[in-house]
């Protein structure tokens, strides 16, 4: 039986919130204040009339909305979304007892300007291949017609590209596509679940050389990528250091949250830094902070991905600036002890789980400055319980909507000693 529910906070995943006899309910694209008539099973509950709805809902913009699972909030306000996704950092950093944080007010990025796309491929069974992000909570692909999220130019791509997998014989049922915007312009990695015939390069060639793509490369499952056409120099640019990423390479979402990042990390380092001080950048990938941080002293930066360390000491020799590209599984071998003790301040950007065992060697180590760049407040509010413990404090946290229209939020928050 149906039942009437009030909706009265979003969760953490972007759903309505309501509360029952037997605990909270779920409820997907409800929003605070409205009340619906709802199927409950479990903690979640299916709408299926909606008695009054709450004056912050606006017309969602992409036709897409809600089957996508790209996004889950383009029907609220853009007010009341914002205070939303700063107070998850709010409350992340209240968690880990960081209570009065002074966290600023969220740092917004524009639609229509991601320039990574991660997308699933789908061979359906009249040959056509479907591009699309994955529906919510589902492996089912939303074979994309318009996206409000990426550049312009890299939805223009896909249907060229569907076009072409359709005749790829690599191509049997499911595969993926990351495709990075670079200066040098679209650079596209293939995953697929069969090798590529010669008729299949022949193809990629083609699209390449037709669609204006510099390089598109393939992976078989657990595969190293290759090039599988090239049609010319591909480059990237990293606060105006040019550099040569690896097919797939990790970019930060946007060009306005990378810059947004970027300010609030150099904000949070000291002010009266010496000019040869010693900074680590932790889980640095391609460089994307440790080549601003140059500019404040002598970097060290230490990433697992061995393609991505090579790629950057050779940005940072060509352009002569002060970085050290270190290859080192943070994982497996966090610094520790002696190894931090040169350290005037140390930035990190771990990946989704965090670094726990890391931030708890900085705390140890007494590190004067650390700022952490996060991607998940839940993580984030687990490793800055060991920072409160050893005595640090908050200077700065600026939460950035990288992931519009999406739970997800990065964030920054500079600690100190003292």
């Amino acid at each position: 039986m149906p039942e009437t529910l009030e909706i009265t906070a979003i969760g953490a995943g972007g759903d309505g919130i309501a509360h029952t006899a037997a605990g909270s309910v779920f409820v997907p694209q409800a929003l605070p204040g409205e009340r619906v008539h709802a199927r409950i099973a479990g903690q979640r509950a299916q709408v299926e009339e909606w008695l009054s709805e709450s004056p912050d809902r606006i017309a969602p913009p992409c036709t897409h909305f809600p089957a996508c699972g790209g996004c889950v909030l383009q029907h609220w306000a853009p007010a009341p979304y914002a205070e939303w996704k700063r107070a998850r950092l709010v409350e992340a950093l209240a968690r880990a007892g960081f209570a009065d944080a002074p966290v600023a007010p969220l740092v917004t990025t524009p639609p229509a300007s991601r320039q990574r796309a991660d997308l699933g491929l789908e061979r359906l069974p009249d040959g056509r291949v479907q591009i699309g992000f994955h529906q919510r909570g589902t492996t089912a692909l939303v074979p994309m017609r318009e996206c409000h999220v990426l550049l312009p130019s890299l939805v223009a791509l896909l249907p060229p590209l569907a076009e072409a997998l359709r005749g790829l014989e690599g191509l049997r049922r499911l595969g993926s596509a990351v495709i990075n915007m670079l200066a040098s312009g679209p650079d596209i990695l293939l995953r697929t679940d069969a090798p590529l015939t010669m008729p299949d390069r022949r193809a990629l060639a083609a699209l390449a050389q037709s669609a204006g793509i510099p390089r598109i490369a393939w992976a078989g499952k657990g595969a190293r990528a290759e090039v599988a056409a090239q049609f010319g120099p591909v480059r990237h640019m990293l606060s105006g250091v040019e550099l040569v990423p690896t097919p797939g390479a990790f970019l930060q979402a946007s060009v306005p949250g990378e810059a947004a990042i970027i300010t609030a990390m150099l904000e949070g380092l000291p002010r009266k830094l010496p000019p040869r001080a010693a900074i680590a950048d932790l889980y640095a990938g391609l460089g994307t902070l440790s080549i601003p941080l140059a500019a404040r002293g002598r970097v060290t930066a230490f990433e697992s991905v061995p393609e991505a360390v090579t790629a950057l000491a050779a940005a940072a020799g060509k352009a002569g600036i002060r970085v050290q590209a270190v290859k080192r599984d943070l994982d497996r071998q966090p610094l520790a002890g002696p190894e931090l003790k040169g350290y005037a301040a140390v930035v990190l950007d771990p990946p989704y789980a965090g670094a726990a065992e890391q931030v708890g060697l900085l705390a140890q180590a007494r590190v004067p400055t650390i700022v952490y760049v996060s991607c998940n407040p839940v993580a984030l509010a687990k490793d800055a319980k060991a920072l409160h413990a050893a005595g640090y404090r908050i200077v700065a946290a600026t939460p950035v909507d990288q992931f519009l229209w999406s739970p997800h939020l990065e964030s920054v928050v500079a600690f100190t000693r003292g």
